[in-house]
């Protein structure tokens, strides 16, 4: 197991417990430049582990908020390589959770696998999620990712059939991230998916992290026992466009902490 599968293992504990809060960031919103201090603002407030997401022009699992705020984000100049720096940055001012990057096979393969792969452990990022790259394609990402000390993430949905859930579950060395139900993020019922963190369970080892439409404490709270991670995006991305955002984070990543 790769040290950064470790360090996602001892962030979201197979507990039993409560689930720890994942916040989601979209890199470069609302400024290309302030995401660093995003990051340390939602491990402030309390999260176990952050994804950053790296903005893409077709991002198949984003719903509108997501879209909107990756539009954004490269109107303004965020670009991969940026994205890294910002959680090098993060890094060198005392950020100490887990990171995981959030992004797809496009500027994956524009950067190159090895280089990405690289350049991310270089960064102090953790893991990788590339949510558009099927199973039976994920050798290249997966050796390099290895090679790197990099952890892989995989997704699963309730549509994911028995075989294949069992691949997903088998690839992955940082976490399995559950979508709660077909679709985009954004609004839902995340106890829609406590069937399919059943099922994964049984299969893997690693930490199950639930996401899409998971906005308030009660949510988090009714997942205790099934989920060790919940991942929030849209209410995160949402609270980054207060006239404070590395204050607005910190306190809804607080709120959902139960702080």
């Amino acid at each position: 197991m790769s040290s950064a599968g470790d360090a996602i293992l001892a962030a979201l504990p197979r507990s039993g417990g409560e689930p720890r809060v994942c916040p989601y960031l979209m890199a470069g919103f609302p400024d290309p430049e302030g995401t660093a201090d995003l990051l340390l603002a939602a491990e402030a407030g309390g999260g176990a582990l952050i994804e950053v997401g790296i903005p893409h022009s077709d991002p198949l699992a984003d719903g509108p908020t997501l879209q909107a705020a990756g539009r954004h984000a490269l109107a303004h100049g965020m670009t991969t390589r940026l994205a890294l720096a910002q959680v090098e940055l993060a890094r060198s001012r005392g950020l100490r959770v887990p990171v995981v990057c959030m992004t797809y096979l496009n500027p994956v393969a524009q950067f190159g696998l090895e280089e990405f792969c690289r350049a991310a452990a270089a960064a102090g990022v953790d893991a990788v999620l590339v949510p558009d790259l099927p199973l039976e394609e994920m050798g290249g990402l997966e050796g390099s990712a290895s090679r790197a000390g990099l952890g892989l993430c995989t997704m699963v949905a309730p549509t994911t059939p028995d075989r294949r859930l069992a691949l997903a579950a088998a690839r992955a060395t940082g976490f399995v991230y559950c979508v709660s139900r077909t679709g985009v993020t954004g609004k839902g019922d995340p106890t829609e998916g406590t069937d399919l963190l059943d099922r994964v369970r049984a299969l893997s080892g690693r930490p199950l992290v639930l996401g899409f439409g998971v906005r308030r404490r009660s949510q988090v709270m009714a997942l205790a026992g099934l989920a060790d991670g919940v991942a929030v995006g849209t209410r995160i991305v949402e609270a980054a466009t207060g006239a404070d955002p590395a204050a607005s984070v910190r306190e809804v990543v607080a709120e959902l902490c139960g702080r």
